[in-house]
């Protein structure tokens, strides 16, 4: 009987190791150029952050308008977020990724041919809706090639995409609004747009060519390699709901909880990705450059605790208390930004903490979702948790610019999602259901 359990033993840790290794090989295949696509998407959000000075100067706009104007591309995005998904669903993920990466990049790529303040709403919009469906599907597809044990690490890999839009985007729009602006008669911000859209297109074709709808069509695999990698995401998901529709996984409990949380995580999320610059201006430093450097900063402590958090959640199999940390993390950045408001040394330290909790806490936050379902209902599910989540992109830019045009100050709007963010944090703690407060198994 001992010599069997030591059979069985040693064939568990070659499953394991050999799982080790496809995991590796999957990653290597997948992820470069999904992480190139999500950094091209996240840019595309916040490239209106960087444009924000020159593009108000060039349609006159107030700060309420230009909250508007960034809060109708969440509006589109939300509008179609979740009939995307369901046809990417349908369709297969590739077909559909690449759509998507082509039609917003093409859209993007329009604004150069904005003149007036209503052709900024309407493109914004449509930009919006041309995206909509791509990080929730981005994030299906890798439930299809990664088991639970390793999603905090692939999931913590995608966002890292991410900060390293802002981390190199930042500095790069600087530069391009400070040195191309007047070049061939077009103003910086419509070179920032078109230099930002142009190269989605040809990532949606390598998207089309490259990646591979399921590990049964992957030749790139071996059968064995297959067969172990499949069962492998069959018995870890075991705790999930097999929802065989969108509405199967609305009804699952803890569904709408964890709509709620990442709404008011995106507010965290908007305030930090739309206002940072502005910020850092209103402190006194006016060198689009250097602005551009200094906005870099808290996506660089994102991308450190992504990583960090990351490596710990899937070693501890502990997602829920990381979750409420960063956000907690988060809230202590906008209260001190607040403070700090008119100092450029400290208010940077603040965006840094800040930029530490909110970045981390959004793939920190994704590696909750599928513990709840799989299937076709997972991918509407995660949409609609995705969906109802951007509508806090929605409230956070309007909010902030109202408040500036009221008060004349952003701080008692980094003091109201400091705010959000505490609560936001109880509610993880304190709210979610039992079968989200289970740890994920260790393996290896």
């Amino acid at each position: 009987m001992s010599d069997l359990s030591a059979v069985e033993a040693g064939n568990h840790q070659a499953d394991e190791q050999g799982i080790a290794s496809i995991l590796r090989k999957v990653a290597w295949r997948l992820m470069p150029l999904i992480m190139i696509c999500y950094l091209f998407a996240f840019f595309d959000r916040i490239n209106i952050s960087f444009a924000k000075f020159q593009l108000q100067s060039s349609l006159g706009m107030s700060d309420t308008a230009y909250g508007i104007g960034a809060s109708l591309f969440v509006i589109g995005y939300v509008l179609f977020e979740v009939p995307s998904n369901m046809l990417l669903y349908k369709v297969g993920a590739r077909r559909w990724i690449a759509r998507i990466l082509i039609s917003w990049g093409l859209a993007t790529a329009a604004m150069v041919f904005v003149r007036t303040e209503w052709q900024f709403y309407g493109l914004r919009f449509l930009i919006g809706a041309m995206e909509a469906g791509f990080a929730p599907g981005v994030l299906y597809y890798l439930t299809l090639w990664f088991p639970p044990s390793s999603r905090g690490r692939i999931t913590s890999m995608l966002f890292l995409a991410s900060a390293f839009s802002g981390l190199v985007g930042a500095p790069v729009a600087g530069l391009v609004l400070g040195h191309l602006h007047g070049v061939l008669g077009m103003p910086g911000w419509h070179w920032l747009f078109l230099l930002g859209g142009l190269p989605c297109v040809l990532l949606g074709i390598l998207v089309l060519k490259l990646l591979t709808d399921r590990i049964e069509d992957a030749g790139w695999l071996s059968s064995s390699e297959k067969k172990l990698l499949a069962g492998q995401i069959a018995r870890q998901s075991v705790h999930a709901s097999n929802a065989g529709s969108l509405l199967s996984a609305i009804r699952t409990p803890g569904f709408m909880t964890l709509a709620l949380v990442y709404f008011l995580i995106q507010v965290a999320s908007y305030g930090l990705n739309f206002w940072v610059p502005h910020l850092i201006r209103a402190a006194g430093t006016h060198n689009p450059t250097v602005i551009g450097l200094l906005t870099a900063v808290p996506y660089i402590c994102g991308a450190i605790c992504m990583v960090v958090v990351g490596r710990l959640s899937d070693a501890s199999g502990e997602r829920r208390k990381y979750v409420c940390g960063l956000l907690l993390t988060a809230a202590g950045g906008f209260f001190a930004a607040g403070l700090f408001d008119k100092q450029t040394a400290l208010l940077v330290v603040a965006l840094a903490v800040m930029g530490g909790g909110v970045v981390a806490s959004i793939p920190a936050f994704w590696a909750l979702p599928p513990k709840l379902m799989t299937g076709a209902g997972a991918a509407g599910g995660i949409a609609l948790i995705n969906t109802l989540g951007q509508l806090g992109g929605i409230v956070s830019p309007i909010m902030v610019g109202r408040v500036m045009d009221v008060t004349g100050s952003t701080t008692p709007a980094l003091y109201a999602i400091g705010g959000m963010s505490v609560v936001c944090a109880l509610i993880v703690l304190f709210a979610l259901p039992e079968s989200l407060r289970h740890r994920d198994q260790v393996y290896g």
